[in-house]
């Protein structure tokens, strides 16, 4: 039997199937009324950014306008064009499909496996981690009102394609379509800006040497992004600043045994083991 490391902080990885539900059931015992808050606050939070976004999803012209000029910034910057990176897409479908399915299901699924996997065995990084990810988020839905932005993929006249509408997976309707969705908010990359987090969380809540691998979904996520047509480097560039800027004032802003809802249960340091 292979043991599962998740009782001790920075413990590593390693599964033992007959211990897991004993583990969880030790882990969560007693938190439910913390549970139910913590599911509440998040739910909120994130409707609210689904309305907010809305602010200018009907903002067709300044969008465009905002897209082309952004293109041309980047010209002037020297960075790299994206339709380099999506002509390894583009003709290539058993690359396209995995990536277009990537880009629709991994930003969530991913974010809500670490944030629980957190809540449950690392509780001092879930505070600090769901921190950062509503200060960023926050941040990136101010970006997103005062700077509407038509995605590449909308732009085929500078040569992008909308990779998920030729394969079938688009998750957006048309952008006259409608409903909570807001087509032009490319700027920042939420999707970047996220997996960078988790990623981080990861690396920091583990000790394991495969602890590292978690890095793989912040670089998967940059490549797909920007070869599947969703978003410009500038856009990626702007969610890391976001992002360090939040980490460099969450210390000050916020105690460190404390949340900016307030404490969320002790964390019970593990006494120390001696021979």
């Amino acid at each position: 039997m292979v043991a599962v490391g998740l009782d001790e902080p920075g413990a590593g990885l390693e599964f033992a199937p007959s211990g897991i539900v004993e583990r969880v059931r030790a882990a969560v015992h007693g938190r439910g009324g913390e549970a139910a808050g913590q599911l509440a606050l998040i739910t909120v939070l994130y409707l609210g950014y689904r309305v907010g976004r809305m602010f200018t999803a009907d903002d067709t012209v300044r969008a465009f306008g905002n897209a082309r000029g952004l293109l041309g910034l980047e010209d002037r910057l020297g960075l790299p064009e994206e339709t380099t990176v999506q002509s390894i897409f583009v003709h290539r479908d058993f690359f396209a499909v995995p990536a277009n399915f990537y880009y629709a299901t991994a930003h969530f699924t991913v974010a809500v496996a670490v944030l629980l996997w957190l809540w449950m065995f690392r509780p001092e990084h879930y505070r600090w981690t769901r921190n950062l990810m509503v200060a960023l988020t926050a941040a990136a839905l101010v970006v997103h009102v005062l700077v509407p932005l038509a995605p590449p993929r909308m732009l085929p006249e500078h040569g992008f394609v909308d990779l998920a509408a030729v394969h079938g997976q688009s998750v957006y309707g048309s952008a006259e379509s409608g409903g909570l969705s807001n087509q032009f908010a490319a700027m920042p990359s939420l999707h970047v800006g996220w997996a960078l987090l988790l990623a981080f969380a990861v690396v920091a809540a583990t000790r394991t040497s495969w602890r590292w691998l978690a890095l793989a979904h912040p670089v998967l996520t940059t490549v797909i992004v920007v070869g599947t047509g969703n978003h410009y480097w500038l856009d990626i560039m702007v969610a890391i600043g976001l992002l360090a800027v939040a980490a460099l004032l969450h210390p000050k802003l916020v105690p460190t045994a404390a949340t900016a809802w307030g404490i969320m249960g002790p964390v019970v340091a593990k006494p120390a083991v001696t021979s």
